[in-house]
């Protein structure tokens, strides 16, 4: 069964496209038009061994907001569609990933009930690029909504924000990496006391 999500979004102010392939060799092909977010997008994906294409163009006259927004809330539901009815996954995952001084630790479980608990220094540069570095937190609260998992991502330090902000991806990409891939000793079984993920 090819666990593969396609979500097309267009409003008045993004269109997006996203196809995510959770079974890949972390092939990209990213362009939202906003530097520094692709680069992350492409962590996610060559982390994760995902196969993803994020196609975005957006309002970036005005700034880089709808445009990284409207991305992160297709990604999720294209997400959640590749996942399927999560029969046979291990469903949860973390890992903790270093990036020089900075340190990201990630922790998933592919509930179907979206919850986001996120923690990052303070007092980061506000910019990096055309990336506005509040929009980490608002990226994942996109994607936790439309992918409806239960995320806690916790950067007890750092300083250097590129480094904050691209192991955070990094992590997340190994979590969704471990949580999403098949058990090989619970084929055919749903990973839920519920009977409902």
């Amino acid at each position: 069964m090819n666990r593969v999500g396609r979500v097309e979004r267009t409003t008045k102010e993004t269109s997006v496209l996203v196809e995510i392939d959770l079974d890949g060799t972390g092939k990209t092909d990213i362009a939202t038009g906003v530097g520094f977010y692709d680069h992350m997008l492409d962590q996610l994906g060559r982390h994760g061994l995902f196969d993803l294409t994020v196609k975005t163009d957006g309002d970036l006259h005005i700034d880089s907001h709808h445009t990284i927004e409207d991305t992160a809330l297709a990604l999720g539901a294209a997400f959640k569609q590749a996942l399927g009815d999560k029969v046979g996954i291990y469903r949860f995952g973390n890992c903790t990933v270093p990036l020089d001084e900075s340190l990201a630790q990630v922790t998933v479980d592919l509930s179907g009930r979206p919850y986001l608990v996120h923690t990052e220094p303070e007092n980061m540069a506000p910019m990096i690029g055309e990336y506005d570095t509040t929009m980490t937190r608002h990226i994942l609260e996109s994607f936790v909504a439309q992918a409806q998992i239960a995320l806690h991502v916790h950067v007890p330090y750092g300083r250097n924000a590129h480094h904050i902000v691209e192991c955070q991806f990094k992590a997340l990409a190994r979590a969704l990496r471990y949580a999403s891939e098949r058990d090989p000793r619970a084929a055919g079984i749903l990973p839920s006391t519920k009977g409902a993920l």
